[in-house]
């Protein structure tokens, strides 16, 4: 286990923001590494120190000597004209064969592969430049949001790899579902500090909310046990029969110590808008086609929405899905066919990228105040601006100096202070953090109106979708199912792909260079006796340290003092360590012994 990178005592700031206070970490050459922190908290900017586009202002990067680092570009590196397998064999240098082969994994294949990339949509460019990525044979991945603007079969994709994938990765993310599914470890920056968690996303989540809880407990206990020695000693130390005991009750008191626990940083809290139920057809779709006059996406539409349900629209990228609600809200005009809402509706809209066309030279409160309802009074634009942590002089900002984050916070305010009672949401998710993702989950189940939305943020697609309508192969319709079934079909079609292309890949001819390779004649195998031997020796080894490890994050979990967590969590990491080169050698002795 070789540390790839490590941290030490960061300090990084952007004028009166601190970014890093003395962070520390390391990542080693065996973990995949989830990491957290909340828009602004400054992981993008350590990525950048990590790829030495920025410089830290105290501190150091210490870089392992065959340390290979590899970063998903944003920026596109295609040159004009070029197909897929032209550009990967380019970037890489690799053969054909080489290339398509990293291309299958990710279903790049036929005119994917063979035709001009720049044809490709979104998803497929990101596909293309995974497979690129990972042609340099990488030993650390860093992925920054690698989810935001992917599909769900592109995502499943991305998953499917990451897990069977032998290096390391440190993956920022919002999408707990993602990381719940791809890393083993959560790396959290909070106010300039780094903490490691031995643990998946949710069990940390868990585990910072015991810890609190348990600190709390702990303060309560404390405080109680110093107010009955202050009345001790405020007692009794006057009187000369009982002065020495007042004195050591001063020294006891002395050395009681309350735990600090740092206030919780604002959260969002949103609030839907307030409407009454109503029942029936809230939208209607008869014989709809949507498109351009050129070539029509879909058509045939047939689809129905009742007020009260929260439809969510799935399919892939470039299928159609955002032409189909901008068809709805009567931002693109439909082929043929009409778009029907029901009588008393009124629609609101929050579209993916609303937030870079606003008026820059308003303020929030401005812009909230334009978007408010008639007649609505000075505290509630102020009530509604401060949900989404615009609060004091916040609300007099320019629109001009406000981040990303914020201004899609702005749109979402604008939208949920609005009277609608039809929602339509076309990504919410993009630029917000976890606590905020949550928070608009949180109001729109206690929503009363209707939603129909789009989001890549599975965990937020289960907690809120009642209705499913896909688009796909030139089709709108409703799926007969919920969103864990719509789930499972997608799973299991891309995992039938998966074994259809090692079926191929295991009956293909092998090029030349690598049947010489297989050509090396192999060791002399050892007899069935002396494996099972060592394999029965490597089981034993895997149950006592299972059994450390259990005993460790039990400590971990009952553990209140800073110093003892850091030691434990230490330990943690090495046994977990250990454990993973055992599981490695008892895979690799049952084969083995297969084989034998």
């Amino acid at each position: 286990m070789a540390v790839l990178l490590q941290i030490r005592d960061a300090h990084k700031s952007y004028g009166a923001q601190v970014l890093l206070d003395g962070a520390e970490a390391s990542i080693t050459d065996d973990v995949k590494v989830g990491f957290v922190g909340r828009n602004g908290a400054g992981k993008s900017t350590l990525l950048k120190v990590l790829l030495g586009e920025e410089e830290l202002e105290r501190g150091e990067v210490i870089r392992h000597p065959r340390l290979r680092l590899g970063y998903l570009r944003q920026h596109d590196p295609f040159l004009p004209g070029e197909t897929s397998m032209e550009f990967l064999m380019r970037d890489s240098g690799q053969p054909d064969w080489k290339c398509g082969e990293v291309a299958g994994q990710f279903e790049i294949k036929g005119d994917y592969l063979d035709g001009p990339v720049s044809k490709l949509s979104g998803g497929w460019q990101t596909r293309v430049k995974l497979a690129a990525l990972l042609l340099h044979d990488p030993n650390l991945l860093l992925l920054d949001e690698p989810t935001n603007f992917l599909d769900l079969r592109t995502q499943i994709l991305l998953e499917h790899f990451l897990r069977n994938y032998k290096e390391a990765c440190l993956i920022v993310s919002h999408d707990r579902a993602f990381l719940g599914a791809t890393c083993t470890q959560t790396l959290d920056l909070s106010r300039g500090k780094l903490t490691m968690f031995p643990g998946k996303i949710d069990a940390f989540l868990e585990y910072e909310k015991e810890h609190k809880e348990r600190l709390e407990r702990t303060n309560a206990t404390v405080q109680m046990k110093m107010k009955q020695l202050e009345t001790f000693i405020a007692k009794n130390k006057a009187r000369a029969s009982t002065a020495a005991q007042a004195r050591n009750k001063t020294k006891q008191l002395e050395r009681l110590e309350i735990n600090e626990i740092e206030a919780d940083e604002p959260t969002v809290s949103i609030r839907a808008p307030l409407v009454e139920p109503r029942k029936g057809t809230a939208l209607r779709c008869v014989d709809l086609a949507i498109g351009y006059a050129e070539r029509a996406i879909a058509k045939d539409i047939t689809v129905d929405v009742d007020h009260g349900s929260r439809a969510a629209i799935v399919g892939d990228n470039g299928q159609g899905k955002t032409t189909f609600l901008r068809t709805l809200v009567d931002s693109l005009a439909p082929v043929s066919g009409e778009v029907r809402w029901g009588h008393g509706c009124k629609v609101g809209v929050y579209a993916q990228h609303v937030y870079t066309s606003l008026p820059e030279k308003q303020t929030v409160y401005e812009y909230l105040e334009q978007h408010a309802p008639l007649g609505a009074k000075t505290q509630e634009i102020l009530n509604a601006a401060a949900s989404l942590l615009f609060r004091g002089d916040a609300v007099y900002k320019k629109i001009s100096v406000l981040s990303g984050g914020e201004r899609a916070r702005l749109c979402m305010a604008g939208v949920m202070l609005s009277q609608c009672n039809i929602l339509i949401l076309d990504e919410p998710g993009n630029h917000l953090d976890v606590d905020t993702v949550d928070s608009l989950a949180e109001a729109l189940l206690g929503y009363k109106g209707t939603v129909i939305f789009t989001s890549h943020d599975r965990h937020f697609m289960k907690r809120v979708a009642t209705h499913i309508i896909e688009v796909r192969n030139g089709s709108v319709v409703n799926y007969h199912g919920d969103y864990e079934a719509y789930l499972y079909s997608v799973n299991k079609e891309i995992e039938d792909g998966e074994r259809e292309l090692a079926s191929k890949m295991s009956k293909a001819p092998i090029p030349a260079g690598k049947a010489a390779a297989k050509a090396v004649p192999q060791a002399a195998r050892r007899n069935e006796r002396e494996i099972r031997k060592e394999l029965n020796t490597t089981e034993k080894l895997i149950a006592r340290l299972d059994d450390e490890k259990k005993k460790l994050n039990e400590q971990m979990l009952n553990t209140a003092d800073a110093k003892q967590a850091m030691k434990v969590h230490e330990e943690l990491t090495a046994i977990t360590a250990q454990l993973t080169v055992a599981e490695e050698k008892w895979c690799e002795l049952s084969e083995e012994l297969q084989d034998a």
